[in-house]
């Protein structure tokens, strides 16, 4: 499909007998949208206290059940993995929330709780949260990459590299470093400096450095009372699994055939929000373990919302429940999706140049 920022019609793709939708209809008027998503931007400290204590109490409940059985010889207990990381996962989208002052009314409450998270996550909470306001600025606009998102580069820019760095750009866009080697890196390793950030302030090495120190005082706990194998047994797995999931997750909201990418001087925060993030459209129960935050097209139109509200903004805006959405059964595709063709205005796969 060539895209025109007028756009006059819905493009579909077949996959599997399904229909993927990949565009946005002319009647849509983002500007419009934006303004009626304001109502929703609105926190419940009630509903918030609830979705945290549904998500937290169960989680330890889960992981302290696995410890204990683990540490017994029982090794079944294991098989809880995917429960105990789905859990974390939903831990991580409160977090996120937190990040974006749209889980508590007031800064500081959404600071000190994403703060804690982290230190479950693995991920330090104001290091996370500055690249990520970067990410959603710069969403779409080619001249802004490099922050919080998947490195992607263009066509052009693939075909003027040299041997030795297309095969390094082929190796980072692999599915096997997407989804393997890379949730591991990244949260093992990777934010355990404040990698981008070094020369930012010293906040960001205050909040990598106190989420180790916190992070590694829980390990520590755990290996005395437990004994290292079993707290390693229980918690890599788990923090993998979830790291996995996200990367999943985050990879397939604007890695698809036919994201929305502009140069600085034709780019518009509001046109790449809506038409350069997809909605993934999963079933309820992997809803409720994402919180939602798989209607991203809104969620990057008015990032102030919670979690928990965007299905209620959805249901109010029926007309982009068709825009890009993406069932869990077609998010294999935009894995072999690599590249940003600039003349076509579509991701497209190695083998297609």
């Amino acid at each position: 499909m060539t895209h025109n920022s007028q756009g006059d019609v819905f493009a579909s793709q077949s996959i599997g007998g399904e229909v993927l939708s990949t565009g946005a209809s002319a009647s849509i008027d983002a500007s419009r949208i934006v303004k009626s998503l304001v109502a929703f931007r609105t926190p419940s400290v009630s509903r918030s206290w609830y979705e945290l204590s549904v998500t937290f109490v169960p989680f330890l409940v889960v992981f302290a059940i696995m410890m204990f059985a683990v540490s017994a010889g029982h090794y079944l207990a294991l098989l809880l993995t995917p429960l105990s990381g789905l859990l974390l996962l939903r831990m991580f989208i409160i977090q996120h929330d937190c990040g974006h002052g749209s889980f508590m009314p007031g800064k500081k409450k959404n600071d000190w709780i994403g703060r804690a998270i982290g230190v479950l996550t693995l991920t330090p909470y104001d290091c996370w949260r500055r690249s990520h306001d970067l990410h959603h600025a710069g969403t779409g606009n080619l001249d802004a990459r490099g922050f919080g998102d998947v490195d992607t580069l263009t066509v052009r820019e693939f075909q003027s590299l040299s041997p030795l760095k297309r095969f390094g750009y082929r190796l980072y866009r692999h599915p096997l470093t997407m989804l393997g080697f890379g949730p591991a890196y990244l949260f093992l390793l990777r934010h355990r400096l404040p990698i981008g950030l070094m020369r930012a302030g010293p906040i960001y090495w205050l909040s990598a450095m106190a989420t180790n120190v916190a992070t590694g005082l829980l390990l520590a706990v755990l290996a005395w009372q437990f004994g290292l194998d079993t707290t390693m047994l229980v918690f890599l797995p788990t923090l993998l699994f979830a790291a996995t999931t996200g990367v999943w997750l985050f990879y397939v909201q604007h890695q698809f055939e036919s994201a929305h990418w502009d140069a600085r001087k034709d780019w518009s925060f509001k046109d790449a929000a809506l038409h350069g993030s997809s909605y993934l459209d999963l079933p309820a129960p992997l809803r409720w373990f994402t919180g939602g935050i798989g209607i991203h097209h809104i969620h990057h139109l008015m990032s102030r919302i919670p979690f928990y509200r965007l299905i209620e903004a959805l249901d109010a805006h029926p007309e982009l429940a068709n825009v890009n959405r993406i069932t869990a059964r077609q998010t294999i595709r935009p894995f072999l999706l690599a590249l940003w063709d600039e003349d076509q205005r579509k991701m497209v796969r190695f083998r297609d140049i």
